[in-house]
């Protein structure tokens, strides 16, 4: 498959079988809603949009449809850390569903809840996965495709490659979306020719105009090759893909013996996870907004091979488009 018609914009109804990635710090109202526009998917991440660019879930999802009516999908982390948590997460599906969302994207968890709750509205949800045995766990859950993240991925990567994860998953009879390692429209049309229904980029999205990360990141974005991307423990406690950059080299890339060993004890890891949840998340934010001086951390994914510039997110869009439609 090398055109635009595909599982993925059928299930999603758009243009073009791209999604925005959701990105904690990065998806800023103004970014998810230029995705949209220019025929993709931009998907809302909640935390994003209240704890770092200040508005209320409601207020945002309002913003966007301000700015495109196009459709726009959020994510939802569904990790069993805390019944606080999850009972925001449950209410920020419903207020997603009120305003009009109905394409969900779930991570790291079991989505059975999420899936149950957006059927009711006609949604359908896709579920991240790194292997096997986590996308037969989507879809005894009911959902509808499967994002395969692979390991040239931002953020937390997989451990296989996209062709490893089209052999493991492709006879699931779902659609499967490719997630890591494309920054250019000839990555996205080799993804369709694997069988993919559509790709999920992140970094790519981190270098446009439209996106309010401070502007040394999206520099060092366009700097970067994949060889300069590195897996950091240090900010969340698993391996984090990272841009190299002095300070990061200068501290390291593994968590200390002590948070290791706390990590891996039944009593203590929950309780790590947390610390190092709301420690990435300052540290994100941080980096987010700060200049080169700060002392934190820059995600991305080996994409920044195919990254060259700062440009609109629906040129990005328009032109892996035009790419596919010439196969």
């Amino acid at each position: 498959m090398t055109g635009l018609d595909t599982a993925l914009t059928r299930d999603a109804g758009i243009a073009v079988p791209l999604i925005g990635g959701a990105m904690f710090p990065c998806s800023n109202p103004e970014l998810v809603a230029a995705v949209s526009e220019g025929g993709g998917i931009g998907i809302v991440q909640p935390l994003s949009m209240e704890y770092v660019h200040g508005r209320l879930l409601r207020d945002g999802l309002r913003l966007i449809r301000r700015l495109t009516s196009k459709p726009i999908g959020m994510n939802v982390l569904i990790e069993q850390s805390s019944k606080i948590y999850l009972e925001r997460m449950s209410r920020y599906v419903d207020i997603a569903l009120e305003e009009g969302v109905r394409l969900f994207i779930t991570s790291l968890g079991k989505p059975r809840w999420v899936v149950d709750r957006v059927a009711q509205a006609g949604g359908l949800v896709y579920h991240d996965v790194t292997e096997r045995k986590w996308a037969l766990k989507g879809l005894e859950s009911g959902v509808r495709g499967l994002i395969a993240v692979n390991h040239r991925a931002g953020g937390h990567a997989g451990p296989k490659s996209a062709g490893q994860l089209m052999d493991e998953l492709g006879d699931l009879g779902v659609p499967l979306v490719c997630a890591g390692g494309i920054g250019d429209a000839a990555g996205f049309v080799a993804a369709l020719h694997l069988g993919y229904a559509g790709a999920q980029l992140g970094t790519r999205f981190i270098a446009t105009v439209e996106c309010t990360a401070h502007p040394e990141y999206k520099s060092a974005i366009v700097a970067a090759d994949e060889d300069d991307i590195v897996l950091t423990e240090r900010v969340t406690g698993v391996p984090l893909a990272v841009i190299r950059t002095p300070y990061v080299e200068r501290v390291g890339t593994r968590a200390g013996p002590i948070a290791r060993w706390l990590l891996r004890q039944r009593r203590t890891k929950h309780f790590m996870r947390t610390w190092y949840t709301l420690n990435s998340a300052w540290r994100l934010k941080r980096g987010h907004f700060a200049g080169p001086s700060s002392r934190d951390y820059w995600q991305a994914g080996k994409s920044v091979s195919g990254i060259t510039s700062i440009e609109p997110a629906g040129e990005i869009v328009r032109r892996f488009a035009a790419a596919a439609r010439d196969g």
